[in-house]
């Protein structure tokens, strides 16, 4: 298995030149202290303990998985004592409050750290980010009595968080859960009910696990407007902090898994567990939601890991490997063939994975831009950096995840046979990022999010900043020498994105219910490519402009991939918008016992 090597240019670059992070944070008085050199440290400590200690574990553990053993899991080899470190180190309290003894950094940092952990190890990664998730969820919505009790040892990393929502009939449509609260003389509710397919839900890297569980009280509504939210902690906490009785929650299996085998997934059994409301009854999907906005862009940067992690290896192996002479001549004369990169097709392959990974780190990092100034801003730019937020959640969940294993994939045919093979790593990458695209709500679920809720709900009010953000950059820049073979094929997306995007609500406004969904998908797709060209017009206009600190290899090649880009892979954005305005006739016309038919 390849060494992993976390990309520090690229996201310096990205962070500082294309984003001007460190004068974003100026304007906000919670992060007066973060400024660039302080991220910059934190990146390159990031960079050591990823590279070192994290990543040589992956393949290990994937080999040795968890063990369930009368209710308990085990880890594998040596990752009870990364995790240690990990906690020890304070990369589990990057985020947060300082009150409970957390950093409080901002989203666009603590992406590319979660990049680089995902990236030398996603199942590793999922035990400290899905506990970062569960404090915030806590800190934004819990009384201040559970805040104080429970977050600091969750930010020490002393602690786990874990999220409980789905059950065996009950996945998507959790307006059909059935597990209970019952409320009790203490003002606590006792807490009966089976969840499965809980990330972390069981294991040994911590002496405590705080679960947000969502449950219905006896009278409670039918459906998802009867949900409440609960913190259910494995261990009961007694007043003084201290550890007391196990609390009714125990773990009656694990799930054996096509990937990410060093993450527990655990079957959750809660017999009168003792819990305590978080946030008010009867709407705990808010709490939950605070939590999953944060956790889908962290399932996105799951993608972008594992593509990223893919482009190294492959682009490594292309360099090295020799098979056979180029078309237009033999490139190493003194060898026996030339190295794999002098062919077209293995071209095709890497810049594909290159222009999409580096696209996608500058649309995460624009996503946690976002996520920043609706927490720390205030106005008007607060106001359309939260609907940003809403609008771009589910983009940046699926598209990032799609491209992800698209990206794996195209690493192991980089590979041949090789990348079958278990030894090299790159299996195991597609294995591991396959879950992306499914857990945290599937990606088609997300596509019906942004098509249905985000844009057909409101007439494309969350939209239309976004069109009107990208048509100025186009406006504002045109002078730029250089520019103009990025910023046409951008308007050109800009102009298709809007126009389908009226074609499906003309549509819906028609009466046919099903055009939403048909289209779905498809859009999501569209708009994804539309949000890369803008990321690559971002990218090339530092470089084009004089603005970049890097060296000229590094800006040549930035402009090589973006040309790429626009000529080869935005096209893509045209067939699709063929397919959603032929419509759902022929997608709903066929019978439904149709598809058992011999």
């Amino acid at each position: 298995m390849p060494d992993y090597k976390a990309p520090l240019k690229d996201m310096q670059f990205v962070l500082h030149e294309v984003f001007n992070a460190e004068q974003l944070w100026r304007e906000f008085p919670a992060l007066q202290e973060v400024n660039r050199e302080l991220a910059d440290a934190i990146l390159e400590e990031s960079a050591k303990i990823n590279e070192g200690l994290i990543a040589p574990l992956s393949q290990s553990g994937d080999a040795q998985g968890v063990r369930w053993q009368d209710g308990n899991v085990i880890t594998p080899e040596g990752y009870k004592e990364a995790f240690k470190q990990l906690a020890e180190g304070g990369w589990a309290g990057l985020s947060g409050e300082e009150q409970y003894g957390a950093q409080n950094m901002p989203k666009m940092l603590i992406l590319l750290f979660e990049e680089m952990l995902y990236s030398a190890n996603i199942a590793m990664g999922l035990y400290l980010t899905l506990t970062s998730g569960a404090a915030l969820a806590i800190a934004n919505h819990a009384s201040d009595e559970l805040k104080e009790k429970y977050l600091p040892n969750m930010y020490a990393g002393k602690w786990a968080g874990a999220m409980c929502l789905t059950e065996a009939h009950a996945g998507t449509d959790l307006g059909m859960i059935r597990t209970k609260a019952i409320p009790q003389a203490d003002g606590s509710y006792a807490i009966s009910g089976t969840k499965i397919f809980i990330t972390g839900g069981e294991q040994d890297l911590t002496e405590n696990i705080i679960h947000l569980v969502l449950a219905k009280l006896p009278d409670a509504p039918a459906g998802s407007k009867g949900i409440s939210l609960f913190l259910v902690p494995k261990v009961k906490v007694n007043d003084d902090g201290s550890l007391g009785d196990a609390n009714g929650v125990n773990c009656g299996s694990v799930e054996h898994k096509m990937g990410i085998h060093a993450s527990a997934t655990c079957v959750l059994n809660f017999d009168g567990a003792q819990g305590f409301l978080v946030g008010e009854i009867n709407k705990g999907l808010q709490g939950m939601f605070t939590m999953m906005n944060y956790e889908r862009l962290s399932v996105g940067i799951q993608g972008l890991s594992a593509g990223q992690a893919a482009y190294q290896w492959s682009a490594e192996y292309a360099l090295e490997r020799l098979q056979s002479r180029a078309p237009s001549g033999p490139q190493n004369a003194d060898g026996a063939a030339d190295p794999l990169i002098v062919h077209p097709d293995v071209r095709r392959m890497m810049l594909t994975q290159k222009a999409y990974v580096e696209a996608g780190r500058a649309f995460a990092v624009y996503v946690g831009k976002q996520l920043d100034t609706a927490k720390f801003g205030e106005g008007e730019a607060q106001a359309k950096a939260s609907a940003l937020v809403e609008l771009l959640t589910p983009v940046a969940k699926a598209f990032l995840t799609d491209k992800g294993l698209e990206g794996t994939v195209l690493g192991q045919q980089v590979f041949g046979g090789h990348g079958y093979v278990k030894e090299w790593g790159m299996e195991q990458l597609v294995r591991d990022v396959r879950i992306s695209q499914i857990y945290e709500g599937t990606n088609g679920i997300q596509a019906l999010d942004l098509m249905g809720r985000k844009i057909a709900a409101n007439g494309g009010k969350y939209l239309a900043p976004l069109l009107a953000e990208m048509r100025g950059f186009v406006e504002e820049n045109g002078s730029v020498a250089g520019l103009a073979e990025f910023l046409t094929p951008l308007s050109g997306a800009i102009d298709n994105l809007e126009a389908l995007t009226e074609t499906v609500l003309s549509r819906t406004a028609d009466g046919d219910a099903n055009a939403v969904g048909a289209a779905s998908v498809e859009y999501l797709h569209v708009m994804g490519l539309t949000l890369y060209t803008y990321m690559w017009a971002l990218q090339c206009k530092v470089i084009l402009s004089g603005d970049s600190a890097q060296s000229e290899a590094f800006n040549q090649a930035k402009l090589h991939t973006a040309r790429f880009f626009v000529e080869h892979l935005l096209p893509q954005a045209d067939a699709l918008s063929a397919s959603i305005r032929n419509g759902s006739d022929s997608l709903m016309a066929i019978p439904a016992e149709a598809f058992l038919s011999a």
